[in-house]
């Protein structure tokens, strides 16, 4: 997980933005230094790095996931399932249709470009960020990068937005044939077995939790 968090898994780092001292830290939230900031690690990740994805994938929470594991979550939570069969079968919100048909038709898209193309508006909000964390959760789509707006005259403005793109364009055919020659089985022995390397106390509940999604 990319921060703090009490879900007694392991993360990035132990505590979160807003967990107070004591404990000794170079770490500095929210200072815009790409050497202290975990906030921008995971942009850093993004720009610097191809096999490293960063999405909101545990407990509805932002991670990382690296190519090595990618597959195991992918046999586990999509299997050799496409979004149509998952769509079909009502795995999939209809909201989570629209947003994710805009970015496979695009590519990539940024979150500004995605509610507008996607025709959702003001009074969509919670909708709208329900189905972007269902599709992360899922394994369909992942954060590749970030896009500030531009107006008419073609200057940029405002904040950025995080761009999305489908898991299938972020890691490529390798990961999901890797993927589609496991069991789900055998990836979740496998993560829960590495998850208890790192976390020997981790309880039984909140891994299956952090695997399964």
């Amino acid at each position: 997980m990319g921060g703090g968090n009490n879900e007694g898994i392991f993360s990035v780092i132990p505590w979160g933005w807003n967990d107070k001292p004591p404990y000794d830290t170079p770490v500095k939230w929210h200072t815009g230094d790409p050497e202290t900031d975990p906030w921008e690690w995971r942009m850093r990740v993004l720009d610097e790095r191809r096999d490293i994805s960063y999405a909101k994938v545990f407990f509805k929470k932002s991670g990382y996931i690296t190519k090595d594991w990618a597959p195991f979550f992918i046999a586990i939570r999509r299997g050799n399932r496409c979004f149509e069969e998952d769509y079909e079968n009502g795995v999939i919100s209809n909201y989570a249709k629209r947003i994710y048909e805009v970015i496979q038709e695009n590519n990539t898209l940024p979150l500004h470009a995605i509610k507008q193309l996607a025709g959702f508006g003001k009074e969509d909000k919670s909708q709208f960020d329900r189905a972007l964390v269902e599709l992360q959760m899922n394994l369909f789509l992942t954060m590749c990068g970030r896009q500030q707006k531009v107006s008419r005259k073609g200057e940029e403005y405002g904040w950025s937005s995080t761009v999305f793109c489908t898991t299938e364009d972020f890691w490529g055919e390798e990961v999901f044939e890797k993927a589609a020659g496991m069991k789900e089985s055998e990836a979740i022995e496998e993560l829960t077995r590495h998850i208890l390397s790192l976390n020997p106390i981790a309880k039984p509940n909140k891994i299956k939790k952090f695997i399964k999604g």
